[in-house]
C-alpha cells in the first residue's frame, strides 16, 4: 500500500531528504512550484539526458513527465543545447529584440494559420491573461467563459472551478463558479461563467444568455489537465459555431495540445479559433508562452506612433536564449517525427489498456498522439465530475509505485512521450505500471 511505497521512497532517497529539510528553511513548503511537490518530500533532480533524469541520489528515471510536457525532443537534445550555448556566448537577453524572435514568430505562424500576428511572453499563465486581455478590448465586453475542470495558469481570470468540490459546484448542466485558490476576489467569480464539458446544448443555452457580456470562450480541445476527455464529435464545431454567431472570440488554449500535430490540436481537429495560446515546447526547455491569433484582434498591441490600446512589456520577453531554444526544437518536428510520437502514443495506450483487461482492474486511458492520462475509474467518461477516481488516493499510490520502479509521470495521471523514446522505453512503462498494480491494488 501507500506506506509502504513510501518507505521504499524515503530508503532510496536520503540525499533528497537532506535537501528539502534545507529548502524549508528558505522557502514556505519547500519550494516555488506547488506541482512538483509531494509527500513525504519531492526527489531534487541533478541532471537528464535524453528520455531519463537522474536524482540527487544517484536513482535513475524513465521521465514520461518532460517538465509537464514542456520537453518532446527530451532532457538536453544536442542540437537544441548547441542553439542555446551559441547563443548565450553572445549575450544572455537584451533591451530590444533579436532576429531570433522574428525566425520563431515564422516558425510558428506558418505551422498556425490562424495565427496571423503573434507576441511572446514568458509563460503560458502570461499568454492566455493576455488573450484574455485583448478579447476583452477587442469585445469592449467584461465576462469570460471556460470549461469546469480546465486549467489555463494561475492569473486570477482562470483559476475558477479548475477542481471543485462536486458538492459546491452546482448542476452538471449548469456548474458554479467555484474560487480555486485563497486570494481570488469574489468580482472574479461574476465575471467568469463555467460551462460542461461535452454538452453542446447546455453551453449553447449558456452563452447566448450571456452573450452581451461575453468577450471570449477559452478552450482546452483536449481538456488536457482535467483527464484529457476527448470532445464529442461536432462539440469543438459547434462551439466555434456559437461563438462567430454571438460575437465572442474563441481562444484555444494549445499550451499542452500544440504537441499533437505541427498546427497543433486545431489542425487535428480542424477548428479555427480566433486566438490562440502556446507555450511549453515552443522554447526549447526554457520558459516561454506566446499569444496570437486575428491581426485586427492582435493590432490591440501595435504601438507605433503611440497608438497602442494594451501596453505589454517584460524584461525576458522573447529573449535570445529561449528563441534559440524554440527554433531548435521546431526544426526537430517533422512529419516523420510527429508520426514516430503518434505512434509511442497509441503503443502505450494500447499496452495499458491490454494490461488492464488482462488484470481485470478498473482503469481507464485517454489521449492523443504523445500524450495521455490514466484514470481510475469504472465510470463512461465523459467530462471533469465522471473522471475523478472511484477511490481518490489511487493516483497517488500509483505514482509513488512508479516512482519506486523508475518511471517518472505526473501526480494526477498526465503523462508524455518524447521524441527520443523507444518502443521499449514505453514497454518498460506498461511493465512497471502493472507491477504497481499487482502489489498495491
Amino acid at each position: 500500500m501507500l506506506e509502504h511505497e513510501i518507505d521504499d521512497y524515503k530508503a532510496k532517497t536520503p540525499r533528497s531528504r537532506a535537501l528539502f529539510e534545507e529548502a524549508l528553511r528558505v522557502m514556505p513548503g519547500g519550494n516555488s512550484r506547488t506541482t512538483t511537490f509531494f509527500d513525504p518530500y519531492p526527489f531534487y533532480i541533478s541532471r537528464g539526458s535524453g528520455a531519463r533524469i537522474w536524482d540527487a541520489d544517484g536513482v535513475e528515471r524513465l521521465d514520461f513527465n518532460g517538465n509537464y510536457t514542456s520537453l518532446i525532443l527530451g532532457h538536453a537534445h544536442p542540437a537544441v543545447v548547441t542553439a542555446i550555448q551559441e547563443t548565450a556566448a553572445h549575450g544572455m537577453s537584451f533591451p530590444g529584440p533579436s532576429e531570433l524572435e522574428i525566425r520563431l514568430a515564422e516558425i510558428l505562424t506558418q505551422r498556425i494559420p490562424t495565427m496571423e500576428a503573434i507576441r511572446f511572453a514568458n509563460s503560458g499563465t502570461e499568454a492566455t491573461m493576455h488573450a484574455i486581455r485583448v478579447a476583452r478590448a477587442f469585445t469592449g465586453r467584461s465576462k469570460i467563459a471556460k470549461f469546469e475542470g480546465a486549467y489555463h495558469g494561475t492569473h486570477d481570470w482562470v483559476l475558477v472551478s479548475i477542481s471543485p468540490d462536486p458538492a459546491q459546484a452546482g448542476s452538471r448542466k449548469r456548474p458554479k463558479s467555484v474560487a480555486w485558490s485563497a486570494g481570488v476576489p469574489p468580482a472574479v467569480l461574476k465575471h467568469v461563467l463555467v460551462l460542461p464539458w461535452n454538452d453542446l446544448a447546455a453551453c449553447t443555452a449558456i452563452l447566448e444568455k450571456h452573450a452581451a457580456d461575453l468577450a471570449a470562450l477559452i478552450i482546452d480541445p483536449m481538456l488536457a489537465n482535467a483527464g484529457m476527455i476527448p470532445a464529442r464529435e461536432g462539440f469543438l464545431e459547434g462551439l466555434r459555431e456559437v461563438t462567430a454567431r454571438l460575437g465572442i472570440l474563441l481562444i484555444f488554449d494549445e499550451v499542452i495540445s500544440f504537441r499533437v500535430a505541427s498546427g497543433g490540436a486545431q489542425e487535428r481537429f480542424g477548428i479555427r479559433p480566433d486566438l490562440t495560446t502556446l507555450g511549453k515546447i515552443i522554447g526549447g526547455g526554457l520558459a516561454v508562452g506566446a499569444f496570437g491569433g486575428r491581426a485586427d484582434v492582435m493590432n490591440f498591441y501595435d504601438p507605433r506612433g503611440g497608438r497602442g490600446r494594451i501596453n505589454h512589456g517584460g524584461t525576458f520577453n522573447a529573449n535570445p536564449l529561449t528563441m534559440a531554444g524554440g527554433v531548435a526544437t521546431l526544426e526537430q518536428l517533422s512529419a516523420e517525427a510527429y508520426a514516430r510520437l503518434d505512434a509511442l502514443g497509441n503503443r502505450l495506450r494500447d499496452g495499458v489498456r491490454r494490461m488492464l483487461k488482462r488484470k481485470k482492474h478498473p482503469g481507464q486511458v485517454t489521449g492523443t498522439g504523445s500524450l495521455f492520462w490514466l484514470h481510475w475509474t469504472k465510470r463512461r467518461l465523459s467530462d471533469f465530475r465522471s473522471a475523478r477516481p472511484d477511490d481518490s488516493t489511487v493516483p497517488q499510490q500509483v505514482f509513488m509505485g512508479l516512482v519506486n520502479e523508475g518511471v517518472l509521470m505526473s501526480q494526477r495521471g498526465l503523462g508524455a512521450c518524447s521524441l527520443v523514446m523507444t518502443d521499449a522505453d514505453v514497454d518498460r512503462f506498461v511493465e512497471a505500471l502493472g507491477r504497481v498494480l499487482d502489489r498495491q491494488i
